[in-house]
Order: structure tokens, then sequence, then C-alpha cells
């Protein structure tokens, strides 16, 4: 049995469809039962959120394995992961798979890497068996980075990045979820380019068709220019931070893991368009 969570979302719910596909039986861990997907093989589990230990600990029980996708964006998402992991340990899981961040480290750029470390941490305190699938940033969201009017703007300086398309982490969780050999390993998960924020800017509107260029910001003014979202400090300083590890070479790197766990090359941005 896999406990799956955030199948009602974009990356849980592929990862959840490839296992029903396999024949794998599964349990969906959603808040909202109207919203999970109807999969053959899959049986529903409700939870309000990871913040709630007990209601994931009953989610989780009888489950050997749990495919734990990251938390969303929140002030006390450290604490709501740690509460997952808790959960899977006291209902007797024995391994965790986690979707983590690729440059995960106690003192990363970018805010969430920091989140990513620490829940990585716990879950080897608890003792559990663990693949961890590190992920650059999505290729999927580099259409969304340009807004209506075309420009990207932000503190990425020069820095390259290889963004990986969340089909293709969903094809390794999938791997990973029902193969063998993966159990203490953490997979730096990329896409095949590497990049500039410009060079992307460009790759994009040579695709799409339209106009669209990136715009360099200081980091003042990319927090000004984003205070008109209204959204609170961390979830800003989470944005802007993420072209801050652009910058700092800290998502600089390509690696062969999408190829040599799935047997398919990484997905371009024209295949995710």
């Amino acid at each position: 049995m896999i406990a799956v969570t955030g199948s009602t979302g974009e990356l849980g719910g592929r990862v959840a469809r490839r296992l029903a596909e396999a024949g794998v039986r599964q349990r969906l861990v959603v808040r909202d039962a109207d919203r999970a997907p109807r999969l053959d093989g899959a049986e529903l589990a409700l939870a309000p959120g990871y913040h709630d230990g007990e209601a994931m600990r009953r989610a989780f029980a009888g489950a050997d394995t749990v495919f734990l996708v990251s938390g969303r964006e929140s002030p006390n998402r450290i604490d709501e992961h740690f509460s997952a992991v808790d959960a899977a340990a006291d209902a007797g899981v024995r391994r965790v798979v986690y979707t983590s961040f690729l440059a995960a480290a106690p003192d990363a750029t970018f805010t969430l890497g920091r989140h990513h470390w620490a829940t990585e941490q716990r879950i080897r305190e608890r003792g559990l068996d663990f693949t961890f699938l590190r992920d650059s940033l999505y290729l999927d969201f580099i259409s969304f980075f340009a807004g209506e009017e075309g420009v990207i703007r932000g503190p990425a300086g020069d820095g390259r990045f290889a963004p990986v398309a969340r089909e293709d982490v969903a094809d390794v969780a999938a791997a990973v979820l029902t193969g063998d050999g993966h159990d203490g390993q953490a997979y730096g998960l990329t896409g095949g380019e590497l990049r500039t924020m410009a060079e992307w800017a460009a790759q994009l509107a040579e695709v799409t068709g339209r106009r669209i260029e990136y715009v360099e910001e200081t980091v003042d003014e990319a927090f000004a220019s984003r205070a008109r979202f209204g959204a609170p400090d961390w979830e800003v300083e989470g944005w802007v931070s993420s072209y801050l590890a652009i910058r700092a070479g800290e998502l600089d790197v390509v690696t062969d893991c999408v190829e040599r766990i799935t047997g398919h090359p990484p997905r371009m941005l024209a295949d995710i368009l």
C-alpha cells in the first residue's frame, strides 16, 4: 500500500494516475473527498492537513510507503512538514518519498530550500527509509513568470538554471515508488538545458511568438514590484529569494537523473507549451 498526498494537485495527481495505470494499490490522502481523482484501485482517507498529526497518522496507518508532497507555502510550513513526517513514523510507515528542492541546505538562499532541508533531516531522525526527489524550479512555471505584459522581472542576474517538467518529476516518482534500489538516495531532478533568465525569456518568445523580455531588478526593486499583490512578507520573500538562488549559482547544474531513472530524456519548454 502506497499512501499518496497531494493527489488533488498537479504533481500528486500525476503520480496517483501513474500508479493507478500500473495497477498499484494506493490510498489518496485528501482534505476534500469531492476533489479527489477517481482512480481504479485507489481508496480515500480524509485529513484536514499536515498540521493535524492524529488525522494524518490514521490516514497513513497500514501503508508501507508514503509519497509526501511538500506542503503549500505557509508561515508554519516546517512545523506542518514535521507533523506529517512524525505521523508517518508513528503509523509504522517504512519509507517516505519526499519532494524536496535541488539546492536544499541549511543556508540555502531560497527560503523554501531551508524548509526542505529541515524536513529531510526530520525524516532521517525518525529512522524512516527515504528517497528525496530534489526538484529544480518547475519548467511549467516559466510561461507564468512573464505575466500579461510579457516581461519577466527579478534579481536573477546571469545565473543559470535547468528547470524540470512536472511530468518528468511524476515519471521519476512513479518509478521510485514502484521500483527497488532507491532507498537512501537524493536525486537532483533537472531539465536538460541550462539557461539564464534572459535566455529563458528569449526561448519563451521564440516558442510562443510573443514579445517577451527579461528585466533585471535590484533586490529592493523586486520587493517593491511585488508589493502590489498584497501577499504576506514571508511569501514575497520566497518569490524574490528564488531569483536570488539563481543569481548565486545554486541551481547551476544539469543531472542525468530523469533519463537514468525513467529511460527518457527530460522534456523541453516546447514540449510543455
